[in-house]
């Protein structure tokens, strides 16, 4: 369901829906499913009210938007800029919530935040704001409930305070918050993990052979398919991230761009470039930038700095160049690998066509929604012709669920009060991408796929199904939902009689009603009710007649039934 005021929410229920036409199409019964998820749950909007160092009252919107929990609490970040609104929570949940099932780990999606500008207020004004904006937040989350984590304007300090904020006010300590230090129930390798995980997910992108993707003929052949190495080399062995040849192309410079950068680097890639909302810094290094160079970049950015006042201080020093108000893609020139890590709609469809143009043979999502479907589409016809430079297309649902994945891994960890080591957890982050990517339909699944479906759809679609399973098998979403409230209320119905059987062998007792009526369960009574036509508080009072009980509505009419008795 998309509102007027919703363009972002309602570009990526397009894309979704666009890439699930084969399916819906082979499957129609999903659909209604489909219509149910697109709805959140629950929409939370409050009002923020704190102080800054001078005494003066600010107010701020604060959001949650828990969208989806059918697989286990929500998940998912709070975001803190001043372009947050309804329509961007909406669509990152929407994300949120399939990127989650993708993992495997049983957690619901959700998103959350406030049009609150961190950057240039002091410890004390942000801990204020935390504090205020937990006050609300805290009637709504708990750690089988929702469990929200870090995002964009929310870093490891923020996620400090409002930790300490949620134990002032609700006086337990538990793992309610995710992305928190290691030394107080975080996760190592939480802040690496997106960028990390996105490398990691790149490694396995590689042409499926038609006969896979359209149709995996016996279990036996997906188990070996699974077990297949499925890296890069396998597709274009001349652009391995382990050559200095290779050429990535990076944007943003937060934890997912850094990280990212830093785990190219380590395996022999060349990087390219980094931005932020003002401008793209381009290495002028033949190999690129170095991991001091990122690492000076993070310190930067900790400082809440601008990668223009790093170039500002690095005049005369050729290492790299600042472009003011540009983005990378059309500025580095032969490129092999793409990861937009910034924010959504970072790549335009010129922009798109530039990389196609400059040699890119892997686009892979590192932000949600990264790419605009004109974009989308120009890698999509890229990858339809084939041949040397196909271009071949990540999705931020799949690429960059490595850190709601450590995420997960924290919320287990926090439950068993325990600590795992950093090489565990990368272990564990390593295999959960692995199984993203090799997710595979089974051989029973009745879908004959279009050729020229996206790579989107295919490492996803079963964890996909996994969610509109639930949302399909809702009481009031599907035929077959219907009859099986009709077995149901057969079965109360067998039981009605039952009960009426033994209330006959005393007529008029009330004993025997009393007896009658304690056999009945809550759900039966109410299937009974439903059955006759009396809903809610309809049925004002119960008369017994030789065993048989009957239902005065509030009209006074009596409606007969072999049922139980209605107990208020």
């Amino acid at each position: 369901m998309v509102l007027p005021s919703e363009p972002e929410f309602e570009q990526a229920l397009n894309e979704l829906t666009s890439s699930l036409q084969p399916f819906l199409k082979a499957n129609p019964e999903y659909q209604r499913a489909l219509d149910v998820v697109q709805v959140p749950e629950r929409l939370v909007q409050f009002r923020v009210v704190w102080e800054d160092d001078q005494g003066r009252p600010h107010v701020n919107r604060g959001y949650r938007v828990q969208y989806n929990s059918a697989l286990g609490p929500y998940k998912g970040g709070l975001r803190l800029h001043p372009s947050v609104n309804l329509s961007i929570l909406k669509f990152l949940g929407l994300e949120q919530t399939f990127k989650n099932a993708l993992t495997g780990l049983s957690m619901g999606g959700a998103k959350g935040g406030a049009d609150f500008e961190p950057k240039g207020r002091s410890d004390a004004e942000v801990r204020r704001f935390c504090a205020a904006f937990m006050a609300e937040l805290a009637r709504h989350i708990g750690a089988d409930t929702d469990v929200p984590a870090g995002d964009i304007g929310t870093g490891a300090r923020e996620v400090g305070f409002l930790f300490g904020a949620y134990k002032r006010v609700r006086n337990e300590w538990t793992g309610v918050l995710t992305g928190k230090g290691a030394d107080w129930g975080g996760s190592h390798i939480r802040p690496e993990a997106t960028g990390y995980g996105l490398i990691y997910y790149v490694l396995h992108v590689r042409p499926h052979p038609p006969s896979l993707i359209l149709r995996i003929e016996t279990l036996t052949d997906a188990r070996a398919h699974a077990r297949t190495p499925q890296m890069i080399e396998k597709a274009c062995p001349e652009h391995a991230l382990t050559l200095p040849a290779t050429r990535v192309a990076i944007s943003g410079s937060g934890n997912v761009a850094q990280y990212a950068a830093l785990k190219a680097l380590a395996l022999g890639a060349t990087v390219l470039s980094l931005s932020d909302s003002r401008g793209a810094l381009l290495s002028t290094r033949p190999r690129g930038f170095a991991r001091e160079d990122v690492e000076r970049v993070a310190a930067l950015k900790l400082r809440g700095g601008a990668l223009e006042a790093l170039a500002q201080d690095s005049e005369g020093d050729v290492a790299w160049t600042y472009h003011a108000g540009a983005r990378p893609w059309t500025l580095v020139g032969p490129v092999h690998v793409a990861l937009p890590c910034a924010t959504q709609n970072e790549v335009s469809g010129a922009e798109a066509a530039a990389l196609v143009e400059a040699g890119v043979r892997i686009v892979a999502e590192g932000s949600n929604m990264g790419c605009t479907q004109e974009a989308i589409e120009i890698f999509e016809a890229s990858r339809a012709r084939g041949g040397a430079h196909a271009v071949w297309y990540a999705p931020g649902k799949a690429a960059n669920c490595g850190g709601v994945a450590v995420s997960g891994l924290e919320m287990a960890q926090n439950s068993q009060r325990l600590t795992w080591a950093p090489a565990e957890v990368d272990a564990r982050l390593r295999e959960i991408m692995t199984e993203c990517y090799n997710v595979r339909l089974p051989p029973s699944f009745p879908l004959s796929l279009s050729p020229s479906l996206s790579l989107s759809l295919s490492p996803s679609l079963l964890r996909v199904r996994r969610t509109l399973n639930h949302a399909r098998h809702d009481r009031y979403a599907t035929p077959r939902a219907r009859s099986g409230r009709r077995l149901r209320a057969r079965r109360a119905r067998r039981a009605c009689s039952r009960a009426s059987s033994r209330a006959r062998t005393s007529p008029g007792s009330s004993r025997s009603r009393t007896r009658c009526a304690r056999t009945a369960t809550g759900g039966e009574r109410a299937l009974c009710l439903q059955r006759f036509g009396v809903r809610g508080g309809a049925a004002l009072g119960v008369g017994a007649v030789h065993g048989a009980l009957s239902f005065r509505c509030a009209d006074g009419r009596r409606q007969p039934g072999r049922l139980y008795m209605h107990v208020y």
